[in-house]
């Protein structure tokens, strides 16, 4: 079964949301209660590729109190709830796909507390991270987890989230300590604490990051925190071929060089950054690092890595110490998906991520370039190759069905060689809708069925995000 079978069985099983529900939320609500269409739709997509009909309504949550009244009412009347961050997930986490309300928590935006003595920080869910390293720099401590996309924390802890800086830094799972959750009855708990670490009972805090809104809505995040490095600094190395380029990684990774940032672009993608973002860089497969410690330590490392990397043909090193050429050289990466979206006019992207352990890297990525070239579809390719993940972006035309049947073949094929190779269907975008099938592939049915024991002991009348990670 693929993914658009999947989503067609899951739009039959459409609830209705009662006039009496709307009633009771607008009468709660008011004017934070909103079935105009224009909102509904808005809420009603992400970034992945899929359409389904919108929420029936929209809650704008302002307290904790707020997402847990609406719950309450959603739970009365067996209704499903959507939480909703900004937007920008990428496998149709935010469809609602069962019908029911999408529960915007972008207006709990407050840093609640700054403990810079414990490197930990408490944020509500709808804070984005450029918004926290912002209230925090005067500290001399950033929160290091980069998806790319200006994401909300809420919507990064349900969605287990990484990013460019994952390779030293680790992934929301490592870097939650706590949380506040709204669960399906409405009712409000916490999982974890302050502490580094603790034995004390079953990890819900772990249980919770990465549910994508299937167990709860989450409302309060605790995040560990770190000190700004001492020294920063950033390269691009550009390399006669993809192979050159992931070959360089692997030999850096098994050396032991605590590198911050290792990302891999295409030649593809360098060309479609250098014309959206009006940039002059070298149109071969780049790597882009960045290094962070003592000035002696980082420029220590940077060396080290280049010589690495001339062994393998890199060259044209370009250097960056101060932020804003950072921030520039950093533009290329975070604009990529922009870019290729805008270089085909009208074309939607099907966006996927694997990851595999840096010994079959190569084996993984080379063989899904070469299928993805022998297609003729127009794709781009970045990586956070510096922990085995990268992403492969397939532009099609949605008015053309066999463009979209070829992008989920090479999306099978390439999600099929990761789990060969000892990987995983998703390194970070999650599972969603898209890859539902094959986190059965992955786990197995015995640990998927105890995955849907969770959810039916959690969520009985399966009100939470239904339809997502695995089917009920």
């Amino acid at each position: 079964m693929n993914a658009h079978t999947s989503l067609a069985h899951l739009l039959a099983t459409q609830r209705e949301t009662p006039q009496a529900m709307l009633d009771a939320l607008k009468s709660r609500f008011g004017t934070q209660c909103s079935t105009a269409m224009a909102v509904r739709e808005q809420h009603g997509r992400d970034e992945s590729s899929f359409e389904a009909p919108p929420p029936s309504a929209v809650i704008f949550a302002e307290s904790t109190q707020d997402v847990a009244d609406a719950v309450k009412i959603a739970d009365q009347f067996g209704v499903p709830v959507i939480p909703f961050g900004v937007g920008s997930s990428l496998e149709g986490h935010l469809l609602a796909v069962q019908g029911g309300i999408s529960i915007d928590t972008g207006r709990m935006n407050k840093v609640l507390s700054i403990n810079a003595e414990d490197l930990t920080v408490t944020v509500q869910p709808g804070v984005n991270r450029v918004q926290l390293n912002e209230e925090i720099k005067s500290t001399g401590l950033f929160f290091p987890i980069d998806p790319g996309a200006v994401a909300s924390i809420g919507g990064m802890t349900a969605t287990r989230a990484s990013g460019t800086n994952a390779v030293r830094y680790g992934t929301m799972r490592e870097n939650v300590l706590a949380l506040e959750v709204v669960t399906a009855n409405g009712q409000v708990i916490r999982t974890g604490t302050r502490a580094k670490k603790s034995s004390a009972g079953y990890d819900l805090t772990r249980l919770m990051v990465g549910s994508e809104g299937t167990l709860g809505v989450i409302t309060e995040i605790t995040l560990r925190i770190y000190p700004l490095p001492e020294a920063i600094s950033a390269a691009i190395c550009s390399f006669p071929s993809i192979e050159a380029a992931v070959r360089t990684t692997i030999q850096v990774i098994q050396m032991g060089i605590p590198i911050a940032r290792v990302e891999l672009i295409d030649v593809n993608t360098v060309r479609m950054v250098n014309t959206y973002a009006k940039l002059n860089l070298r149109e071969e497969p780049m790597l882009l690092m960045e290094f962070h410690g003592s000035p002696s330590g980082v420029k220590e490392q940077a060396e080290t890595v280049q010589e690495i990397a001339s062994e393998f043909g890199g060259n044209a090193f370009e250097w960056a110490v101060t932020p804003e050429e950072r921030t520039r050289l950093w533009a290329a990466r975070h604009n990529s998906y922009f870019a290729a979206i805008q270089s085909k006019p009208g074309c939607r992207a099907i966006s996927t991520d694997t990851c595999v352990p840096i010994s079959r890297l190569a084996d993984c990525l080379l063989d899904s370039v070469a299928e993805a070239d022998a297609s003729g579809l127009p794709y781009f390719l970045v990586g956070h190759v510096g922990d085995g993940n990268f992403h492969f972006g397939y532009l099609l035309d949605p008015s053309i069905p066999r463009e979209r049947e070829v992008a989920e073949e090479l999306n099978n094929k390439l999600v099929s060689r990761a789990l060969r190779l000892g990987g995983t269907c998703t390194g970070e975008h999650g599972v969603g809708l898209h890859k539902m099938d094959f986190l059965v592939t992955e786990a197995g049915d015995g640990a998927v069925e105890m995955m849907r024991t969770i959810k039916r002991a959690l969520d009985p009348k399966n009100i939470m995000n239904p339809g997502k990670i695995f089917a009920i």
